[in-house]
């Protein structure tokens, strides 16, 4: 009895059981935990059937040299595109078509003046320099030459439209040269500008137009610009 008792690990007294600290049991599942657990066969086959080996093609520097020769030669013949290029191109054409359009606005101003001046002059007012500047602008004329053509007026009639000469042979045969120009009756009919045919003898623009279309019929362009004939002292005589 006493050891059936102590095999359980337990003593009987009196009314209750006394049960050993350390029971067996226990004791036996310590032991079990610090035992390393070896893994089996089976499982250290089955790990190396599912792990596969890592095949790498050698390849060689040459190769690799070759290949890369190919794709610079490639890349060599594809077009280069430099970023500024594009942009700047359009830039240039923004600019030119800017410059094109001010040139072609200040042009139809400088039209538009000349057309306003035109009416002004031929409805009677303007003075010397707007008479020259009209006659040459109707005569498809440079206004460069305005200088030469304003020293032969001063030097003709100072300047005055309806200036008259009644002193010279022409006056003398009853044809007395008149205007700006200075012109006489056939002159004038022959050469003003035929648009202007209708105004009088003493219209300042008209009078131009005759006495200026005169002047490149018989001596050109060259006596125009130099303000008249002169003598071989350089003295003005006249057209």
């Amino acid at each position: 009895m006493v050891s059936a008792t102590a095999a359980l690990g337990a003593v009987v007294t009196g009314g209750f059981m006394a049960v050993d600290p350390t029971p067996t049991s226990l004791t036996a599942d310590a032991a079990d935990a610090m035992t390393p657990v070896t893994p089996s066969t089976t499982s250290t086959t089955n790990l190396a059937a599912a792990t596969q080996p890592l095949h790498v093609q050698p390849v060689s520097s040459g190769h690799q040299l070759s290949q890369l020769e190919s794709v610079t030669a490639a890349a060599e013949r594809l077009p280069v595109a430099v970023p500024g290029d594009r942009v700047s191109s359009v830039d240039r054409r923004d600019v030119e078509a800017l410059h094109k359009g001010e040139k072609l606005a200040a042009e139809a101003a400088a039209a538009h003046a000349a057309a306003m001046k035109e009416v002004s002059v031929l409805a009677g007012g303007g003075d010397l320099d707007d008479w020259i500047a009209v006659a040459l602008n109707k005569l498809n004329l440079d206004q460069s030459l305005a200088t030469g053509l304003k020293k032969i007026i001063m030097k003709e009639s100072r300047g005055n439209p309806r200036a008259i000469n009644l002193t010279d042979s022409n006056a003398l045969a009853g044809r007395p040269s008149q205007g700006l120009m200075q012109v006489i009756p056939t002159t004038y009919r022959h050469y003003v500008l035929p648009e202007l045919r209708n105004r009088p003898i003493t219209d300042p623009v008209a009078n131009i137009t005759a006495g200026v279309r005169y002047m490149l019929a018989n001596y050109g362009v060259g006596t125009l610009r130099a303000g008249g004939r002169t003598s071989s002292s350089g003295g003005y005589i006249g057209y």
